[in-house]
């Protein structure tokens, strides 16, 4: 006969597991792949502990009561489909009982509300229990052999998230559990026969656990390591430094990470999120690093970066030039400064060049010298050139001022001779007048290629006395003592005539004028009239008779 109160709860319970699975099911078509928030309960709980059955129940229709059972041992595992609900399975064993035993393996629905250090749970669960008993020995002796037969178990219970090791431990405070166990043992066979007694037996009870869970797993698992990473500078000349950083993300703190970097370009070096670039030996072009990470060998354990770096090639030099002084005179000196300048500070080397001249130096000053060189200007040339080869070249000028020409030659006015002192020949060439032609003598001998102008002037009471003259021809005594001065020079000093001119002069004196006149110098002739030389005879400087007493 089977019991139909059994019959109905057996339908429940596999109802309940159903709906179970179903919800399950819709729980692992959609996995969270985000980044936990928040609390992120375990995937899988294991529990082992103590448990103790308080058996309410008897053996039909026999009337024996089963006894509690204090001493027991439960364990479960129970893996979870999301954050609140999943399935467990759990086995407890009650042996050694007074009279009884009891081990049963259920599953089913488990749901929990995990808190900050708290979960609570709740779960119903159906399976088989292995009941034995009750058994007796004495002047009675019967047992009922262990027998199989269904069992349900609704209840819950608290945990307490133990803090050391992450959390991977808690102590449940408690478990408590309704269990209805149903054994039906055969037919009944009453006392005091010994032996198998039989009968059905429909025990409720509760079970009180505590002990340990272990946590594995995560419902939402931790997000992918990612890794990025950067050179700086990510553009640099040959042989300057470079550092390439690596930025991992979602790293586990309680792993150790493991980096390694390899680049196309370049030596690298370095175990750590940071490496260094040796660039010494690069060409100009465009380069790639590249940056591993790993802390385990699980998909999303590890992760790879890149990052792109340029080497450039060196810029050229630049030069300025400049002279000081800027304008010499012929076979002067003049100083040349180049300032030349590397953007990458390469080494320098200084040459010079000029169009004229001169230029002494190899460094950043030189000398232009402008011996031999003709007045205009002088181009100056400064070049550089650094250890790669690269040029630069710059220019400057020199003027080489030309000479001022030497003042024009300009006449001198020598000494006068006054003929007022002889009235009886007052164009004759006395004694008195000879210190004054000696030195212009002298004079004309120093400038031999100069030449002499000789101005005679006579009075006007002379020159109407020429002009009344009937008998002979009228004379102007400024001719004659022209004529007369010049005739003492070339006779008595010898100078040549023709280095002499003589001009009658417009001064109202009776003195006679010279003039030097160097080579080049003009003779102003304002005022003055050339002596006809031919018509005027000049008179040797005769004395004058003594008049008899």
């Amino acid at each position: 006969m089977v019991y139909r109160p059994l019959r109905n709860l057996s339908r429940l319970a596999l109802a309940a597991c159903a709906v179970s699975l179903g919800v399950a099911g819709l729980g692992a078509q959609t996995p969270s792949t985000a980044a936990p928030t928040g609390i992120n309960p375990s995937r899988v709980d294991a529990f082992f502990g103590y448990s103790y059955f308080g058996a309410h129940g008897q053996l039909k229709p026999a009337g024996i009561s089963y006894s509690s059972i204090n001493a027991g041992a439960i364990g479960s595992g129970a893996y979870y489909f999301n954050k609140y609900f999943g399935g467990e399975v759990i086995f407890v064993a009650h042996p050694d009982g007074n009279n009884d035993g009891l081990y049963t393996i259920s599953g089913g629905p488990i749901f929990r509300a995990p808190m900050q250090n708290f979960t609570l749970f709740a779960h119903g669960l159906a399976g088989g229990g292995h009941l034995g008993g009750p058994n007796s020995e004495g002047p009675l002796t019967y047992h009922n052999p262990y027998t199989w037969g269904p069992t349900l178990t609704a209840g819950g219970g608290m945990d307490y998230d133990l803090p050391f090791m992450s959390n991977r431990f808690s102590l449940r405070l408690f478990e408590a559990d309704y269990r209805y166990v149903h054994a039906n043992f055969g037919p009944f066979t009453p006392p005091p026969t010994s032996g198998v007694m039989g009968g059905r037996a429909n025990l409720s009870g509760v079970d009180l656990s505590t002990g340990i869970v272990a946590h594995f797993g995560h419902i939402i698992p931790p997000p992918p390591v990612t890794y990025s990473c950067a050179v700086s500078p990510s553009t640099a000349f040959p042989g300057d430094p470079l550092t390439v950083t690596g930025t991992p993300v979602n790293l586990n703190p309680k792993k150790i990470a493991t980096y390694t970097w390899s680049s196309d370009g370049g030596t690298i070096s370095g175990t750590t999120t940071t490496a260094n670039i040796d660039t010494k030996n690069l060409n100009p072009g465009s380069y790639t690093v590249k940056g591993h990470v790993t802390e385990g060998k699980k998909p999303g354990e590890m992760a790879d970066c890149t990052a792109p770096f340029t080497i450039k090639q060196f810029e050229p030099p630049t030069v300025s030039c400049s002279a000081n002084p800027s304008s010499v005179n012929p076979g002067d000196s003049a100083t040349i400064t180049a300032t030349g300048v590397s953007p990458q500070n390469r080494p320098l080397t200084y040459s010079y060049s000029s169009t004229a001249g001169s230029v002494s130096g190899n460094t950043s000053t030189a000398t232009l010298s402008t011996s031999g060189a003709a007045p205009g200007t002088i181009t100056v040339t400064c070049n550089v050139v650094d250890d790669k080869g690269q040029t630069a070249s710059a220019t400057t000028s020199v003027t080489v001022v030309a000479p001022p020409p030497p003042p024009a030659p300009k006449t001198s006015d020598l000494c006068s001779i006054n003929f007022d002192r002889d009235k009886r020949r007052p164009t004759r060439v006395d004694n008195e007048a000879k210190a004054c032609l000696d030195d212009v003598s002298l004079n004309l001998q120093r400038s031999s290629d100069a030449k002499l102008a000789v101005v005679g002037n006579s009075t006007t009471k002379e020159k109407e006395a020429a002009t009344k003259r009937k008998k002979a021809k009228a004379v102007d005594p400024a001719a004659e003592r022209a004529v007369n001065t010049k005739d003492y020079l070339v006779t008595e000093k010898g100078i040549d005539a023709s280095r002499i001119s003589v001009y009658t002069g417009s001064q109202d004196s009776t003195a006679v004028t010279t003039t030097l006149i160097p080579t080049g110098a003009t003779l102003d002739t304002t005022g003055l009239t050339p002596v006809d030389e031919s018509a005027v005879k000049a008179k040797p400087r005769t004395p004058v008779a003594r008049r008899k007493k």
